[in-house]
């Protein structure tokens, strides 16, 4: 526990970061889940899902959750898998 009283606000902040960021995390994961699934399936609202996913992962590095190289390398093998099932 830290003794100063800046320190356990920092304490205080970084919780609730990491339950922000955590919450942010899991809605990425299952959107992209969705995403992926409604393209193995080829259902007709698999590209607004895959559109939503791609803003979710935008918002996601803007907001520092994500790095900006792991979004370019996840948006880029979601529409790469989306072209290839909707050619």
């Amino acid at each position: 526990m830290p003794n100063k009283a800046s320190a356990q606000k920092e304490l205080r902040k970084a919780k609730k970061r990491q339950t922000r960021n955590k919450k942010i995390e899991n809605n990425l994961k299952d959107l992209i889940k969705k995403s992926r699934r409604a393209i193995e399936t080829k259902s007709a609202g698999a590209k607004e899902l895959v559109l939503k996913t791609l803003k979710s992962l935008d918002k996601a590095a803007k907001q520092g959750v994500i790095k900006k190289n792991a979004r370019d390398r996840k948006k880029s093998r979601l529409h790469k898998k989306f072209n290839q099932a909707f050619k």
